[in-house]
Parts: structure tokens; C-alpha cells; sequence
């Protein structure tokens, strides 16, 4: 990478600490911050060909709310859904279902497409899918849309008290979006090889 654009991602980031960066720092965690332009909210897939970083090592945050009424953080491969009945599970409620978009604010402190697993305003339950384990380093958002951050997977489940359980389930085409079965090899909808 050209030393003048390190430089000017090193010092965006400088300018621009999130709570989830001030988290990381407070616990002496390196990581690596990347920064890119985006007016507004992109899917994990957008977000990861933006700075480069490989598919199934990058991961998006998704909120659900338990039936006890409980907040859990699932994290999962950006090309995946959560299982919602092994989500359930992993936690320890009967069914989870994720919380209404305008309610993301409020609960998390993030907005759509900037939520990340650190630095929440409560700390809720975090599991990270089982599939993070096979990475040393995994890309989760920055807590801002335009900012990933890439973080040794031990010390994320450090610093959240984070767990891995198998929690994806279906297969989302990047072709067209349509939700697929897991262990589909081609959409249902376009043909295209998931």
C-alpha cells in the first residue's frame, strides 16, 4: 500500500475515534483501522470489496431481541444470515428476532450499517459465528458507516465476553439478494453459484 494513503487512513482514524476503537485502545488491543468513503448505508459485501478485505474473514453485527425481552449481538459472515433457532439456543431463549431499524440507535448506540460488536451503550450477550474461530483476525465495523476494523478474534471475545457458536443459516445471492438454503450451491432465484 502507497505510504501516503497508510498515512491518511492512520490519521482519519486518529481524528475519528469511535466507541468501539476507544474500547480497543482502553484495553491495550491492536488493531488495524480502515476508512472509506460512503454517503450511506452498504451491505458488509460493498463494505469489504471498499477496502479489500476477504469475504469470509469480514463479518456484520446483527441485534436481536430474545422473547424474555433480553438484547442479544450476533456477528456472522457478511454473505450469511443467522439461524434464528441456533441463535436461540446459543443464548438460551426459546425464539430470537431481530429489532426494528429505527429502534438500532436507540438500543445500540449505532446506526444501521455502523454497528459493531464493541462499544455498544449496554453490554449485551455477544456470540460470534463458529466460522470466525478458523481466522487469527477478523473485519468487523468501526462503529460508524465508512469504518472497518480488522481485530484478533481472541481479543474481540475478550473484550465483548463474547462466545462461538454456530449460529448462520442460509446463504444470501450476491447476484440478487435472495436468501438461499445453507448448503446451496447455486440461487434458487437467478442460477448464479453462491
Amino acid at each position: 500500500m502507497p505510504e501516503d494513503r497508510k498515512d491518511r487512513r492512520e490519521k482519519m482514524a486518529k481524528e475519528a475515534k469511535t466507541n468501539a476503537m476507544r474500547m480497543l485502545d482502553r484495553q491495550k488491543v491492536k488493531y488495524e483501522a480502515f476508512s472509506y468513503e460512503c454517503d450511506e448505508f452498504i451491505d458488509g459485501v460493498h463494505s469489504a470489496d471498499k477496502i479489500g478485505a476477504p469475504y469470509d474473514q469480514s463479518f456484520k453485527t446483527l441485534v436481536m431481541e430474545g422473547k424474555s425481552g433480553g438484547y442479544f449481538v450476533f456477528v456472522v459472515p457478511i454473505e450469511k444470515e443467522v439461524d434464528r433457532k441456533a441463535a436461540a439456543k446459543a443464548v438460551g431463549e426459546k425464539t430470537v428476532d431481530m429489532i426494528h431499524v429505527k429502534d438500532i440507535t436507540k438500543i445500540t448506540g449505532y446506526v444501521r450499517g455502523g454497528c459493531s460488536p464493541l462499544g455498544m451503550k449496554k453490554p449485551y450477550p455477544v456470540v460470534f459465528d463458529a466460522s470466525a474461530g478458523e481466522f487469527e483476525e477478523i473485519y468487523v465495523s468501526g462503529g460508524r458507516i465508512g469504518l472497518t476494523l480488522k481485530v484478533p478474534l481472541a481479543d474481540l471475545l475478550k473484550v465483548t465476553g463474547g462466545k462461538l457458536a454456530d449460529i448462520k443459516g442460509s446463504r444470501v445471492c450476491r447476484a440478487c439478494g435472495t436468501i438461499n438454503p445453507n448448503g446451496s450451491c447455486y440461487c434458487s432465484k437467478c442460477g448464479t453459484q453462491l
